[in-house]
């Protein structure tokens, strides 16, 4: 369903007297790696070539936007045939991509991730495997995966979307939801969010024993697109590392660091970024609506767009107060009502209030955060919630960002500038 107009009336119209902006650098741990594929190279050498020599091993590929992905996902298919093994990826990602076999291709591909870029077939299939069960509870593996000689799994180790514990995304999660395909999302999911922590790592262990895996690589992000750790795991020390490794990724991800926001300005949101579309560990939103998110206080959130890799998928955006209507006539209801109900969480694909542009989502949203003077507002604007150290603050900040060590002012203050339809200009 497309809309090419909503017909709203604003009290007082769109003209809202607004704050000018500053372009603001926010400051966090630089550690990053910067030969990706040799890092790539040195975490393996530890891994028996022996385990794999003549095997055909599976390599998982998942949904989540990860720095360098193609780099680590082509170097671990050019060191396993280079020890005489037969590489091949499987997409690993639960029910994204619409559950079909060719969306999550299409998500893959998104991502840079194609047969050509990473040397190595593709075998995109929702076919699983029952592999074992925990707490009565069946648990599945893609097949292909499943019919392989090993697995190596690969994957990002960050904060969730949805709960807090010691074991949030990351490789015991994909062992247990991105292989397990929409089936075994399905299944895992009906157990609810609250009892992720505690059985997460418990489902891991499981199908530890019941899949031959050949060695687990994680990967720890910073707040710059790079990555800070590329580790590679033996298959008896992933669990209790990967909990290290989340940790670490807390320390150094990228936050909102001022105070408190009268109004946030998310330019895009979508899988790719969070798997709820902005990270609730920057929002303090979350649609489970579980506890443990903390963020500066935030009144309004006005979303204006989806991003193109996450193709229409915008599970997540029920947190927002207002979308744009570019950003709603993106939307695949499909898309986003499948990952939903899959995760058995509707709270985020409810819709918000829908305006025409980028002006009227301002004026509706300074005109319903009552106490709040318009010119004087405290507003952040942010690309998306991964991208968090070049930002956008209003002048009224400046007080509170002025000799601090996490802040730096980078130019002159500007005001909002709006095009014909009324929507920013960049």
């Amino acid at each position: 369903m497309k809309l090419d107009r909503v017909n709203v009336t604003i009290e007082g119209g769109e003209d809202t007297p607004l704050p000018r902006m500053l372009p603001v650098e926010q400051h966090f741990p630089r550690e990053a790696i910067t030969d990706v594929p040799a890092a790539v190279r040195a975490a393996l050498e530890g891994v028996p070539r022996s385990d794999v020599r003549g095997r055909r091993i599976a390599i998982t590929a998942g949904s989540r936007g990860i720095p360098h992905i193609v780099e680590t996902l082509a170097t671990v298919v050019n060191v396993l045939r280079e020890w005489g093994a037969e590489p091949f990826l499987v997409p690993a990602m639960g029910s994204h991509g619409g559950a079909t076999a060719e969306g999550q291709l299409e998500l893959l591909e998104g991502y840079g991730i194609t047969e050509a870029s990473v040397d190595a077939p593709i075998r995109s299939s929702m076919e699983v495997a029952e592999t074992t069960e925990v707490d009565g509870v069946p648990l599945y593996c893609d097949r292909n995966a499943h019919g392989a000689d090993g697995i190596v799994v690969v994957n990002k180790i960050k904060p969730h979307s949805n709960y807090k514990g010691d074991y949030e995304s990351g490789l015991c999660k994909m062992m247990v939801i991105g292989l397990g395909k929409h089936k075994g999302a399905t299944m895992f999911h009906s157990l609810g969010f609250a009892r992720f922590p505690e059985i997460v790592p418990k489902a891991a262990v499981a199908q530890l024993k019941k899949l031959n895996v050949v060695c687990a690589l994680g990967l720890v992000e910073n707040a710059y697109d790079g990555l800070a750790v590329i580790e590679a795991l033996p298959p008896d020390q992933m669990v209790a590392r990967e909990k290290d490794l989340l940790r670490q990724a807390k320390d150094i991800m990228g936050k909102l660091l001022m105070s408190e926001i009268d109004v946030l300005i998310v330019d895009e949101i979508g899988k790719n970024i969070s798997g709820q579309g902005m990270d609730p560990t920057v929002t303090g939103r979350a649609s489970s609506g579980l506890p443990g998110f903390v963020a500066p206080p935030i009144r309004r959130i006005v979303v204006r767009d989806v991003s193109e890799p996450s193709h229409g998928n915008a599970a997540g955006v029920g947190v927002a107060d207002l979308i744009t209507l570019r950003c709603f006539n993106k939307i695949d209801l499909g898309a986003m009502y499948t990952n939903g109900i899959t995760a058995r969480n509707l709270e985020g694909a409810r819709l918000p209030m829908v305006v025409n542009s980028d002006k009227q989502a301002l004026a509706v949203a300074l005109l319903t955060t009552l106490g709040v003077d318009p010119a004087a507002a405290r507003i952040v604007r942010i690309r998306n919630t991964k991208k968090l150290h070049k930002i956008e603050m209003s002048e009224t900040y400046l007080p509170e960002i002025r000799g601090s060590e996490q802040f730096t002012v980078l130019g002159d203050s500007r005001p909002f500038r709006f095009d014909g339809d009324g929507n920013i200009l960049d």
